[in-house]
């Protein structure tokens, strides 16, 4: 009979952090197998090593490439699959020999670890079982002592590997982390927790639990001393201290505004820059409808109110800045088209609050998002406007339909209607037929991205102002718009990019 294969988590470097099942299956091993570079050293072989009897067969198997070059045909990955390849088969000579092989692994065998390559080979042939380990990501938290993720916190792993633009994203968005795989990596880590806004809260933790540990603020660690076996940390945020900054010899708080637009719905239409900046807000401010999308956060104070009040939210939220708070301005859709980015500036450039810092983060307006629904009315030359006539007279409304609708533009309607305005709607639809053919596609979405949604293509001559609500955006197609229909009776809608000459 076939031998048994045991994945072996040894866990982050001190043998004592062992498990006890660890040690039972390497005594009870025919075969101890471990990785190990070129030179021969194991760390695998060397936390293990008071367990390790001289009647075990030892199989080595030695990286044919680390960090060095190769002149391998298929490259470093094609060295390392033939590698792999190689072992898992002298492992395979083994079990069917009736052996049991146990492999060894740093920390837990199916994190990050090369265990995994032999596994996913002889899993299907061999009876197999793996072993887990404590992996180096619960070591660092707790040789930092600091909890690493409480709640309703998302903890997000990365590899230092990945590109930086990517690791900024992901930092920006996540709540609490940790980045592995750093040594030649470590620069460009910095530059991404630097970019992301949260190089302040990084902890760096090198081979922890192990001899030789260091623990220090990421900030101040010497990219030229940091080995492959360190990690760097962004812990709970819950009941964490803000960083300050210094202004006139007196510590403050760091103070800004940033305006954060949602998306017409719920997170997913979130993007990773707005989701980092929600999570470092020390108050949300907005409508209530807007600041109900946001995940509720330990420490953080709401400030809701009605949608009718912008320039009011946004002197409080400035207000709040200037006492040192980090204030998220929470606006739906994109907030610089027809939302609170206007109504915060407009604010912040009286004389009172021009010290405070103000940013403005994009998210995907109502137009884009019922575009992508309906298909991509807006291929061509398009416009944007509001038929609310709180803010601006009727007679500047119909002027600007005129025009755009003689020009031939597709056109989206932002606020068509609301309980107080029945009209606009059937009065827009009298002006655009001057211009446009009965037939005109309009592509009428409503809470696009939300449980209500509902996404409908109607000919102009049939648009209903009773189906228009605030929630709804109506997008009227040119005269090149086209409606086709396809299987399961789906309909799309597009606008040709190539206009016809003459």
């Amino acid at each position: 009979m076939s031998g048994k294969l045991y994945g072996v988590g040894l866990g982050p470097g001190d043998p004592s952090l062992m498990t006890v099942r660890a040690v039972e299956v390497i005594a009870e091993a025919d075969v101890i197998a471990y990785h190990s570079a070129r030179h021969g050293r194991s760390i695998a072989r060397s936390i293990a090593a008071r367990h390790i009897r001289a009647d075990h067969i030892e199989e080595r198997l030695v990286y044919p490439v680390t960090t060095e070059t190769t002149d391998h045909p298929g490259g470093y990955k094609g060295a390392m699959e033939e590698f792999y390849a190689q072992a898992s088969a002298r492992l395979a000579a083994h079990l069917d020999a009736g052996r049991t092989v146990a492999v060894l692994a740093e920390g837990d065998p199916l994190f990050y670890g090369s265990y995994m390559h032999m596994h996913k080979r002889l899993v299907d042939r061999y009876d197999t079982e793996v072993i887990p380990g404590v992996t180096s990501v619960s070591a660092a938290a707790a040789r930092l002592g600091t909890p690493l993720a409480e709640g309703e916190e998302v903890l997000t792993i990365l590899p230092g590997t990945l590109p930086e633009e990517e690791l900024t994203a992901r930092l920006a968005a996540t709540d609490v982390a940790v980045v592995m795989k750093l040594g030649r990596t470590f620069s460009k880590v910095r530059g991404a927790l630097e970019s992301s806004g949260r190089l302040g809260e990084a902890r760096y933790v090198e081979r922890a639990t192990m001899a030789g540990e260091r623990l220090a603020e990421l900030a101040d660690v010497d990219a030229e001393s940091v080995p492959y076996f360190s990690v760097a940390v962004l812990p709970s945020q819950v009941d964490a201290e803000r960083p300050v900054a210094r202004e006139r010899g007196e510590e403050r708080q760091r103070g800004e505004v940033v305006v954060v637009g949602t998306g017409p719905a719920g997170p997913l239409w979130l993007t990773p820059e707005s989701r980092g900046a929600l999570a470092a807000a020390d108050d949300l401010v907005g409508y209530t409808t807007y600041l109900d999308r946001v995940p509720l956060r330990a420490g953080q104070v709401r400030h809701g109110s009605d949608n009718r009040v912008e320039s009011e939210r946004a002197e409080f939220a400035l207000g709040l800045a200037r006492r040192g708070r980090r204030v998220a301005v929470v606006s739906g859709g994109d907030p610089g088209v027809f939302a609170m980015a206007t109504a915060v500036l407009e604010v912040a450039a009286q004389e009172e609050y021009t010290g405070v810092p103000v940013r403005v983060l994009p998210g995907v307006t109502a137009a884009n998002a019922a575009a992508a629904r309906a298909g991509a009315p807006l291929g061509h030359d398009y416009a944007a406007l509001s038929l609310s006539d709180r803010l601006k007279p009727w007679e500047v409304i119909a002027e600007r339909l005129r025009a755009a609708a003689s020009a031939d533009l597709v056109l989206a309607l932002y606020n068509p209607g609301s309980r107080s305005r029945t009209w606009q709607v059937g009065k827009a639809r009298e002006l655009l037929l001057e211009h446009r053919a009965p037939d005109t596609p309009v592509v009428v979405a409503r809470d696009v991205g939300g449980s209500g949604e509902r996404v409908r293509i109607v000919r102009l001559a049939d648009l209903d102002p009773a189906e228009v609500d605030m929630r709804t955006i109506l997008l009227v197609g040119s005269s090149q718009t086209r409606v086709a229909r396809r299987g399961h009776g789906e309909e799309i809608v597009w606008t040709p990019r190539r206009y016809p000459e003459g």
